[in-house]
């Protein structure tokens, strides 16, 4: 196997940034998740971590700077991240995972159609407020 090419594809995702109240609620709720996806541990310092996947990783950050303790996903900003996330049954295994981690289910009565009937997909909400969305491949 070899690994990402050595110039990323122009346009591509260099790295999301979450800003969390809770650092180490954060690492509970988002690290296995990551790390299921293939995500390794990149950066580690006492007011945050990172994530890498190929050329794009994913840090949670609690800053000093933060103005609330919650994220609003209905507010202007980041709604949610979509994650590919293989079969159905690998979303259903995911799904389990998050809701024995404290991820919520959205969207309850339409699961896993939410999204309408052409996609299987999960919508998960974690105690802080962000939503991810694991979406199956199509069959």
């Amino acid at each position: 196997m070899t690994g990402p090419s050595p110039t990323p594809p122009r346009g591509s995702l260099h790295h999301i940034e979450i800003w969390v109240p809770d650092l180490a609620r954060a690492t509970r709720d988002w690290a296995w998740l990551l790390e299921a996806f293939g995500y390794t541990l990149h950066q580690d310092w006492p007011t945050g971590k990172s994530w890498r996947h190929g050329h794009t990783y994913l840090v949670l950050e609690q800053s000093p700077a933060l103005t609330t303790t919650h994220h609003d996903r209905r507010a202007p900003g980041l709604n949610h991240l979509a994650f590919h996330a293989g079969t159905r049954h690998d979303v259903d295994t995911l799904t389990d995972r998050a809701l024995n981690h404290g991820w919520t289910l959205l969207f309850p009565d339409r699961h896993p159609h939410a999204g309408g009937p052409q996609q299987y997909a999960a919508y998960l909400e974690n105690t802080d407020g962000f939503e991810i969305e694991l979406v199956a491949a199509p069959e």
